[in-house]
């Protein structure tokens, strides 16, 4: 079977030392390092985890020695980046959260995974995030949250 190919954005590693998301990012985080995943993170990721505390930084760094693919900020990305833009799905203050999407729709992610309810995973953004993948002749990105993305048995055990 195929190993999904999953877009870690900062929240889901950040997830992991939240007492509101730590369950659910831990399990995906544990799923990577079963090999059941194959996580992706990205320049814009890396970044972002500069700022962040020691132990996210940490985190970062184990799972890109683990075989993490790396994904770069190109110039394709950031076209698309700006047709989300232009086409309003989100507003210019949330460049980097286009950015996320934009890397991991070019990078053909199998889904995107967040915790960001207010711009990322709601129904309405991927539906306008995916209409311009769509009309730009890029594949639909599939968007989940942790919780959505790990199965219910391992959720149990």
């Amino acid at each position: 079977m195929k190993r999904l190919r999953i877009y870690l954005d900062t929240s889901v590693i950040g997830g992991c030392f939240d007492v509101e998301f730590a369950e659910w990012s831990n399990l995906v985080i544990r799923a990577v390092r079963a090999g059941r995943f194959r996580a992706l993170l990205s320049a814009v990721t890396a970044a972002e985890v500069e700022l962040a505390p020691s132990r996210i930084r940490e985190l970062h760094a184990e799972l890109l020695s683990g075989g993490a693919e790396l994904l770069h900020v190109t110039a394709e990305t950031l076209e698309l980046q700006e047709s989300y833009q232009r086409h309003r799905v989100l507003g210019p203050r949330f460049r980097n959260d286009m950015l996320h999407i934009a890397v991991a729709t070019v990078a053909r992610a199998d889904v995107l995974v967040s915790w960001n309810f207010k711009h990322i995973v709601r129904f309405d953004r991927i539906r306008r995030f995916n209409a311009v993948n769509l009309d730009l002749g890029y594949g639909q990105l599939a968007i989940y949250s942790p919780r959505e993305v790990i199965p219910d048995e391992e959720a149990l055990a």
